[in-house]
């Protein structure tokens, strides 16, 4: 699941759109037009929303089995259907998993690495970035989306909830709306009005649980989360291939890339550094795009096919033009600038 744009005539109309693939499929059939099903799109749907939808739709053919014909064998089959993995950019990834994103303090959706940023910041924090931490579990997920809930219904839920989301980095926006609105209401219910007496505090939590009852229409918190957390077999938090593009090639090289030319530009070697390029043998790369007058002219509006050419043949074209320091430098700083993206 992924945002697009609904049409051609605008430059941008934002959708959401949900599409499948068989993995049994072989690699060089994986990524065939013909062999990507679309589901569903919508531009007002809410994302979880539709998730639901399809997860429904996956349990309910698992259930019942999809009978078939078997032209290798010629006989008929029943297929049984279930989720192998997940594939989004990493936003997409973070939501699908109740996670706060990548600038929470905890912000590995897969582990719980992570801490304050003065933590972070020292000596020991630092070294804590580049080791695994606890693995999440979808069933620590829910407790601490219930634990959430429970501070909803009680005195200071507003600030109860950011400590929740900053310690754990849990953040459900399936049930956002849910427990927003039951929020407002508390701490209406708890305002003291000139002259007038506040509420009792059991009063006020019956009144919030009848709130959240109406909110959930008949339905259990379990039943109002995130879906993905409940699915037999498949762990939303480690079933989630990494996204490639944004996540190296726009993360990682693209800051290498914007810091090198900085230093580069200051040194006025950026046109020796661009003969370097043009004089390449290029015939041994796996490189789709090596336009040198291009990239050194537009060196700030790069996209994925230059950074992944770039990548390849940096370090044979800067090793004599940057200060060693500099380059010793510049690595391990862009790499723990996005090693959260990279986990």
């Amino acid at each position: 699941m992924d945002d697009i744009s609904g049409n051609i005539s605008k430059q941008w109309n934002k959708h959401h759109a949900i599409y499948m693939s068989n993995a049994n499929l072989p690699r060089e059939m994986l990524e065939k037009e013909f062999c990507i099903r679309f589901v569903t799109s919508s531009p007002h749907t809410a994302r979880m929303e539709m998730m639901s939808a399809m997860q429904d739709s996956i349990r309910k053919a698992t259930e019942s089995g999809v009978f078939s014909w078997d032209c290798k064998h010629e006989e008929e089959v029943m297929l049984e259907l279930y989720g192998l993995f997940l594939g989004g950019d990493n936003p997409m990834h973070a939501e699908e998993c109740s996670h706060a994103g990548l600038h929470c303090n905890f912000f590995c959706r897969t582990c719980e690495v992570g801490g304050t940023k003065e933590y972070k910041e020292s000596d020991e924090g630092y070294k804590s970035i580049f080791v695994p931490g606890k693995p999440r579990t979808p069933t620590g997920t829910v407790e601490e989306i219930h634990a959430q809930f429970a501070s909803a219904l009680c005195s200071g839920a507003s600030e109860n909830i950011k400590k929740s989301v900053a310690s754990s980095g849990v953040k459900d926006t399936r049930t956002a709306y849910i427990l927003d609105t039951v929020v407002e209401l508390g701490k209406k219910l708890h305002k003291r009005g000139a002259g007038v007496q506040a509420k009792p505090e059991c009063e006020v939590k019956a009144i919030l649980e009848k709130q959240l009852g109406d909110l959930l229409q008949g339905s259990t918190i379990e039943g109002a989360i995130n879906p993905l957390l409940g699915v037999e077999g498949f762990d939303v938090h480690q079933d989630r291939p990494t996204e490639i593009l944004h996540t190296v090639l726009l993360g990682v090289v693209k800051y290498f890339w914007g810091q090198s030319v900085y230093l580069l530009e200051k040194a006025k070697l950026l046109d020796v550094f661009q003969m370097h390029l043009d004089s390449i043998k290029k015939d041994g790369l796996n490189a789709p795009c090596l336009d040198t007058e291009y990239i050194c002219h537009y060196k700030g509006g790069l996209i994925g096919k230059h950074f992944k050419s770039l990548a390849q043949v940096m370090p044979f074209l800067i090793q004599d033009l940057l200060p060693i320091h500099a380059i010793f430098v510049l690595v391990p700083q862009t790499f723990a600038f996005h090693v959260q993206r990279l986990r």
